[in-house]
């Protein structure tokens, strides 16, 4: 059993790196024994699962379903192992994440106000970032986004549920303005623009209804930056806000904010914590994972 874990291993970082150079050297193996390996593994199995030539080296079909429905198992494997050795240390040190406010406030503060008090010697910084900058090249151990804008070499961790998202305006807005029945109405309304670095122009607010998925161009007379500012234009009645439905919940229950559309906002994959894969990771990021990790 423990041979077909370390062989699955090595098939996950040739298919990740594309290259069996960079994949032995960071198993510390010869490329002849990695080769080896994955040829053995392909005889056991019965199937090809690396497509190899003198310039690439890239996963089959049956590689990609391999990697793609065993390979978050065993990274969780490889992840409870490493916490293992929290136990008889004392875990210390800083992790630093890049997130948004929206997913800072949903997925991460009941956590780590649970989590830090007992463990004074782990620092988190957060860094407020809607640029999806490259944490590998910026010295970040971690980013959290939702599921769908991972990107597939990362490891990623659910630390939520689904998400949906919301288009609210304030009752003094509604007063004015007769609410959208569908998404194409918005173009008769004053919308509050979002630009995100990530985008680079203005964010198109995107809507699905029974499979059929929808981009809709708003205006308005205000373009904000960050999704807290959207939410304190719409409180004060200057247009409607397109936000996740966790950063207006509590808006919405007092009946400072309206819902609209809520029929074509249907639910996607919610927050995930991204990070490269490594085959060791700290104490105290071990501890965090574990603690942030949404469980049903």
């Amino acid at each position: 059993m423990r041979d077909h874990l370390n062989d699955l291993t090595a098939f996950m970082v040739v298919a990740r790196e594309r290259s069996f150079t960079r994949a032995a050297a960071q198993l510390g193996l010869s490329q002849s024994r990695l080769s080896q390996t994955i040829r053995n593994l392909e005889d056991r199995l019965g199937v090809r699962l690396l497509t190899r030539t003198t310039r690439s080296v890239k996963p089959t079909e049956a590689g990609e379903h391999l990697l793609r429905t065993i390979g978050p198992r065993l990274e969780e494997i490889e992840t409870e192992l490493s916490a293992l050795h929290t136990f008889g240390a004392k875990p210390s040190g800083t992790v630093r994440i890049s997130t948004t406010e929206s997913a800072a406030a949903a997925a991460l503060w009941p956590t780590l106000q649970k989590v830090l008090p007992d463990y004074p010697d782990i620092r988190v910084e957060i860094i407020i970032d809607y640029g999806l900058t490259d944490i590998v090249a910026s010295g970040i151990d971690a980013g959290v986004r939702p599921g769908e804008m991972v990107a597939q070499d990362m490891i990623a961790v659910p630390i939520g549920p689904d998400l949906r998202m919301a288009v609210v305006g304030s009752p003094e807005y509604f007063a004015v303005y007769k609410p959208p029945k569908a998404p194409q109405d918005l173009t008769a309304h004053c919308c509050i623009n979002l630009r995100l670095p990530t985008y680079g122009g203005l964010y198109a607010w995107e809507f699905e209804k029974n499979g059929h998925d929808l981009r809709v161009r708003v205006d308005g007379q205000l373009v904000v930056g960050t999704a807290a500012a959207s939410l304190t234009a719409a409180l004060a009645g200057l247009g409607l806000a397109y936000l996740p439905e966790d950063a207006v919940r509590e808006h919405l229950q007092s009946g400072k904010l309206v819902r609209v559309l809520d029929d074509w906002c249907e639910p996607f994959s919610g927050y995930h914590l991204y990070y490269p894969s490594r085959r060791h990771q700290s104490a105290a990021f071990s501890i965090l994972i574990d603690a942030l990790r949404y469980r049903r």
